[in-house]
């Protein structure tokens, strides 16, 4: 954010702060029981380099007014038992936890309350200008409205323009067995806190209520000509990787094993920040590239749109982040060459800390990719 809009990064950041406490107000309203707990959370160093990263990161949280704390090796591994942690870095603010899919379903139930129609297994195929409306068309219906958002993340853009600037990302996640209270202990992690690590390629994980550990992230995988399939979901080598990696962070659960796997796509733009747009001279307004952190920043995104379609002079539309579009990714097949050498500059700078000039040009840009 700060390489990317210096000038407005308090205006964000105050923004952000104010999307979370709405989220917090409308689930309480609503009565939606979907687990939010705003406990922050625990970013790792788990190679040499990452250690004056935590503490440039610490005080770039703190000048926002970030409650943070830095922990040394000794204090990290004292919290949650890794051998692989040599420092880490504990968020207060600013975030949390919550269940995606009883969110998802109080959120059904409060727009159905509404009166809200859902028709699901209903893929719109294309869209076109009507004389004051557009049309949407599906295999068995024909719909008009007078104003359309468009949010299909990674899935068919339905607008040439979107794919330009989109690069869908499948990541693959596992969850383990229910845990017993003594394979909790011998990791420790007393808190509820997520926690990620400070890899280029990074992982993310939690643990669930009914004492399961969720691991996921790392090997994000980009398949040639934007390939959505969802036959690229099973990918046993990703998930043998992320297990391998588990038992390493963890080698007290080295006889734990893994009851779900699965995979999801995340839409990535070359900021690795949403971008918005209209279309339709303004009956559209469309926001896409969430890059895996769609809980609070959809929401922020239709926010956007809704006043896109709505309210053309809100200062939200005079935001940086709205009026500049994110440089669009080369055309195949150089879009899947650029991926993969730049995934695997990324990889070299995770094991030597060395930032390669490739890399630094992409800097330069402010674009790149990682997981």
């Amino acid at each position: 954010g700060k390489k990317l809009w210096p000038n407005e990064m308090k205006e964000l950041v105050r923004l952000g702060r104010e999307n979370l406490q709405e989220i917090q107000a409308f689930l309480f309203a609503e009565g939606i029981s979907a687990g939010l707990n705003l406990c922050g959370k625990r970013v790792v160093a788990i190679a040499a380099h990452h250690l004056p990263e935590l503490a440039l990161a610490a005080k770039v949280q703190e000048s926002f007014g970030g409650r943070v704390e830095i922990y040394d090796q000794t204090r990290a591994q004292d919290e949650v038992h890794s051998p692989t942690f040599l420092g880490a870095m504990r968020i207060f603010t600013g975030g949390g936890l919550i269940h995606p899919t009883q969110l998802l379903n109080g959120l059904i139930a409060s727009a159905l309350k509404r009166g809200v129609h859902i028709f699901e297994n209903s893929k719109v195929i294309n869209i076109n200008a009507g004389k004051s409306e557009l049309i949407l068309r599906t295999s068995s219906a024909r719909i008009t409205a007078s104003k359309v958002i468009l949010a299909t993340n990674a899935f068919s853009p339905l607008l040439k323009r979107i794919q330009r600037r989109v690069l869908p990302l499948f990541e693959h996640i596992l969850a383990t067995e229910k845990l017993s209270k003594g394979q909790l202990s011998s990791i420790g992690w007393d808190g509820n806190e997520g926690i990620t690590d400070m890899g280029n390629q990074f992982h993310y994980y939690r643990k669930t209520d009914d004492g399961r550990i969720v691991w996921g992230g790392y090997d994000a995988q980009y398949y040639f000509n934007n390939n959505t399939s969802p036959s690229n979901e099973n990918r046993p080598e990703s998930h043998e990787l992320l297990a391998n990696q588990f038992h390493q962070t963890f080698p007290s659960l080295e006889s734990v094993n893994f009851e779900y796997k699965w995979a999801g796509m995340i839409d990535s733009t070359s900021r690795f920040t949403p971008y918005f747009g209209t279309a339709y001279k303004g009956k559209l307004a469309y926001a896409v590239g969430f890059t895996g952190l769609g809980v609070g920043a959809s929401r922020f995104g239709a926010k956007i749109c809704i006043d896109m379609l709505y309210a053309k002079d809100s200062q939200l539309l005079q935001l940086e982040m709205v009026r500049k579009k994110p440089i669009p990714f080369p055309p195949e097949p150089l879009r899947f060459l650029t991926v993969e050498f730049t995934r695997k500059e990324l990889q070299k700078e995770d094991v030597n800390g060395h930032r390669s000039l490739w890399l630094k040009v992409l800097d330069s840009f402010h674009v790149g990719f990682n997981s």
